[in-house]
């Protein structure tokens, strides 16, 4: 006899299942069982049979910042995540995968001929002597992957580690290498697998003495997208691209792929996805906003990409917030309500001073600990949780460039990277938030996203104060906050015998 079914939609199964439904790069994301999600620099396989996205990354928690293994998180719509552990878990002992051993940006592609998932990072020790590219299979997407060995690719260094199908030419796997920062390095080379995806069969093409990292490629009908970063360690730079009709080459000169010295919105690139949608086709940059204070607590920059293949041009576009439709392939950005500073009340030794590139042409600054705020007022709230980003500026470590090394000033100072602003709703100071606010370079407006919990009705108040990084208390200049509606849920509703 088969058992009917019942449809369970119940309140607590609603809130349990409850799925966003917007991406907010720079945003705290949380899985289906509530933590952050923690896969840094890696990369999304698509399960061809069933259409479903597969998130592998560096597994980083305080204290533990390398040889964590890697994560593995799936996804139907690339913003609802589910937690599938880890993928390659670390072994004591082991003369590759320990867990002081170096595991980073971690690539998973399926091999037909092996009819496996193969797993390939970046393998190194902590001293980053060897060099060397990682491979881990398993016949399941989520592992767990088996070692199989760590290899010098044609007897190269190999330091960042990318990877490209060619899913719309010939169908082979490439694997994307830096060769390391010694002075006989300084490459970057894009070298083809063999079929079996088991190991480097030759070098196709090498960016000669770029002395960049980092590297993704973007395909479209027409032509083919390299993105790489520079050499800037954890601090973000302007990620630049080069452009080519084939694989072979010739590249074009690289040219930035996001407004001048927004440092690509404070991200390096890792990697990029084509989706093919109904309506039309979506690229999308898949950066990490890195905290070298607490590497752990890095946020995810995730951004559609404008090509025109007409003048060879490629944009990184910001939003805020914005919905994806990974069926259609359409992009919408969120609109939201901006509250000026101009509008807001200032205490303590907080002053508006001439901006000319800020909003209202002034900007609030002299923020500092809890005497020295900005409280805006009269916010309309929908009685729930909401995004809100704050406009501001940040210019602590004096503008840095996209060189390696680098001093923050000049008598050999440390790096800040961020200023850590309180933010309180209501005068709720017991729920007070903590709001990361990288540097930015001189003129430069950035957002910073935080989910709020506001009440119904316009009488919310938002005050911004100071917290400690660990130099200061002081917070960032504020040009404006944006407030955007209630994210719409996705409930799924799951079936049970009756």
């Amino acid at each position: 006899m088969v058992a009917a079914s019942k449809i369970l939609c119940s309140g607590a199964l609603f809130s349990s299942l409850a799925a966003a439904r917007w991406i907010v790069p720079g945003g705290r994301w949380i899985d289906t069982d509530g933590g952050l999600v923690n896969a840094h620099a890696g990369g999304v396989t698509r399960e061809e049979e069933t259409g479903k996205f597969f998130w592998f990354g560096e597994y980083k928690i305080e204290g533990q910042e390398e040889g964590g293994g890697v994560s593995v998180y799936s996804s139907d719509d690339l913003v609802t995540w589910e937690n599938h552990g880890l993928a390659l878990i670390p072994e004591e002992g082991h003369e590759f995968i320990s867990p002081e051993m170096i595991i980073q940006r971690p690539k998973v592609v399926y091999s037909r001929e092996t009819q496996q998932y193969h797993m390939w990072w970046h393998a190194d020790d902590s001293k980053y002597s060897l060099l060397l590219q990682g491979l881990a299979v398993s016949p399941n997407i989520t592992g767990p992957y088996t070692f199989v060995d760590a290899t010098a690719p044609l007897g190269n260094w190999s330091q960042d580690f990318g990877l490209f199908t060619d899913n719309y030419g010939n169908g082979r796997s490439y694997a994307l290498y830096s060769n390391g920062d010694r002075r006989e390095g300084r490459d970057v080379y894009l070298s083809v697998f063999n079929e079996n995806i088991t190991e480097v069969e030759e070098v196709t093409f090498r960016f000669n003495k770029y002395d960049l990292e980092a590297p993704t490629i973007l395909q479209t009908d027409k032509s083919y997208y390299a993105l790489m970063s520079h050499k800037t360690g954890y601090r973000p730079n302007n990620v630049v691209a080069f452009r080519a009709d084939k694989l072979e080459g010739p590249w074009s000169q690289p040219f930035m792929v996001a407004k001048p010295y927004t440092r690509t919105y404070s991200s390096q690139s890792g990697f990029s996805l084509r989706i093919e949608g109904t309506e039309k086709t979506t690229y999308l940059y898949m950066g990490d906003q890195w905290d070298l204070n607490s590497l752990w607590e890095a946020r995810y920059i995730w951004l559609p990409v404008e090509i025109d293949d007409d003048k060879g041009s490629l944009e990184v576009k910001w939003h805020d917030v914005y919905d994806l439709n990974v069926e259609t392939g359409v992009v919408t950005p969120i609109e939201g309500t901006s509250y000026p500073v101009v509008d807001a009340k200032l205490e303590g030794n907080a002053w508006l001073q001439e901006a000319n590139f800020a909003s209202d042409g002034r900007i609030a600054t002299g923020i500092y600990g809890n005497d020295s705020t900005v409280t805006f007022s009269g916010i309309e709230g929908a009685g729930s949780k909401q995004w809100v980003s704050f406009y501001y500026q940040n210019t602590d470590d004096m503008g840095f460039g996209d060189q390696p090394g680098g001093t923050p000033d000049r008598i050999n100072g440390t790096w800040q990277l961020r200023r850590i602003s309180s933010v309180v709703v209501n005068g709720k100071v017991e729920e007070l938030e903590t709001l990361y606010q990288r540097d930015t370079h001189k003129g430069i407006i950035a957002s910073a996203p935080l989910l709020l919990d506001l009440e119904a009705g316009s009488n919310n108040t938002i005050k911004i104060g100071g917290l400690s990084n660990g130099f200061d208390v002081k917070g960032a200049d504020i040009d404006r906050i944006v407030v955007y509606p209630p994210e719409p849920v996705k409930n799924k509703c799951k079936k049970r015998a009756a």
